[in-house]
């Protein structure tokens, strides 16, 4: 009799809406790994107890969405880099000898900017919308990728100064000029606009003025499905090249899958098969 495969799963509230099932079974297919992997929705008030109970049932880790991200960091004795400076985890591995705490989701943006959106980070003009933890996340992989400067802007300028000073050594040590303010200082015309807040949620459009873009200016929201549509008509709208958070979604997605199997599976055909599926049901 074979082995029972690993389980796996994704934990936050909401999280029926999750693609990870869909996402890790095309990457265990196509990689030839044995893997069981589901959701489980965590109580607002239980979500470290429902870590707890995963893992003492044999898992082998987990990925954590909304809202659960920060505290997720703090039940791993063990934290990478990433998720140190983000302050946040999105990947967990239940290792015997400690749990690890990762963060994928900066890596997953860069990777999807640059292999399938054909972005040029370096030497860019970016604007990062948001201060909370989808940019605590993504931040410092922004920064390695060296762009010549990343502006941050939030509801409250304060949050996007204290996130902006925590990044300062490592934004000094790849050469980004680093600057921050409120929703109305949002600047203009940029090279990358990216929406890290939770105005799609709210079915806003977007939270800055249009002249933030220019012809050409690639324009994501960190959200897909129809949480992003009203940001990318706005963004089509105004002449830029509208972009969603799916393709983010499978790249974190596959950098999870390399650290608990130490696998690296393709990701581009996984992407097509995926906005195929959420297409269908739309």
């Amino acid at each position: 009799m074979s082995p029972a495969p690993d389980r796996y799963a994704v934990l936050g509230n909401p999280v029926a809406h999750s693609q990870s099932p869909f996402i890790h079974a095309e990457f265990a297919r196509q990689t030839g790994q044995r893997l069981d992997y589901t959701r489980v929705q965590c109580a607002m008030d239980g979500f470290a107890q429902a870590v707890r109970d995963f893992a003492a049932s044999g898992a082998r880790g987990c990925n954590v969405t909304l809202p659960f991200k920060f505290e997720a960091a703090q039940l791993a004795r063990q934290v990478t880099a990433r998720a140190a400076l983000a302050q946040a985890a999105n990947v967990l591995c239940f290792d015997p000898d400690g749990w690890l705490a990762d963060n994928s989701d900066g890596i997953g943006l860069v990777r999807d900017l640059r292999d399938h959106a054909g972005a040029a980070l370096a030497g860019a003009r970016v604007l990062l919308i948001g201060a909370g933890g989808a940019a605590a996340g993504v931040l410092g992989p922004l920064l390695e990728a060296r762009p010549a400067q990343l502006h941050m802007v939030n509801r409250t300028a304060d949050k996007a100064a204290a996130l902006l000073r925590r990044h300062a050594a490592l934004a000094a040590q790849c050469g980004v000029s680093l600057s921050c303010g409120g929703l109305h200082q949002a600047g203009q015309a940029y090279d990358v606009v990216l929406n890290a807040s939770a105005s799609s949620l709210g079915g806003v459009a977007a939270p800055v003025c249009e002249r933030v873009l220019r012809s050409g200016t690639l324009a994501l929201d960190l959200m897909y499905g129809a949480a992003a549509q009203p940001f990318m008509a706005w963004a089509a709208a105004h002449g830029a090249v509208p972009r969603d958070g799916l393709g983010m979604l499978v790249e974190q997605a596959a950098e999870a899958f390399w650290l608990w199997r130490g696998v690296r599976p393709e990701t581009r055909s996984v992407l097509q098969r995926l906005r195929l599926r959420i297409d269908a049901v739309r």
